[in-house]
């Protein structure tokens, strides 16, 4: 399984039980992926989305390997020792990175 067929699996999920969201405010993530390129998941209404289309203004930009990400995805990746190897880069706010991992937690 590819780390976007997991991506595509939790956000089934999450789209299939939005109570983990529904208060959540609309937002977009970036995730840059060094093999891979960029893509966008959106948070909007309650419900989210993938898009490999980066038009939207992202809140906050994660840049990873495809391992970090498929970890963080399992929640399964040390956010603060990633960042401070190096093995996860954000622009923006770390907050909302957080966030986003707060996110994915409840999703497990």
């Amino acid at each position: 399984m590819t780390v976007r067929d997991e991506l595509n699996v939790l956000v089934e999920k999450m789209n299939n039980n939005p109570e983990h969201i529904k208060d959540e405010k609309d937002r977009v993530f970036q995730v840059d992926l060094e093999e891979s390129g960029s893509l966008q998941i959106i948070l909007k209404s309650g419900q989210v989305e993938v898009t490999e289309d980066t038009t939207q203004e992202p809140a906050v930009t994660l840049k990873l390997n495809e391992k970090n990400f498929s970890k963080l995805l399992k929640d399964d990746l040390n956010t603060t020792m990633a960042f401070m190897t190096g093995g996860l880069k954000v622009d923006g706010s770390i907050g909302l990175a957080l966030k986003l991992q707060e996110i994915v937690k409840k999703y497990q």
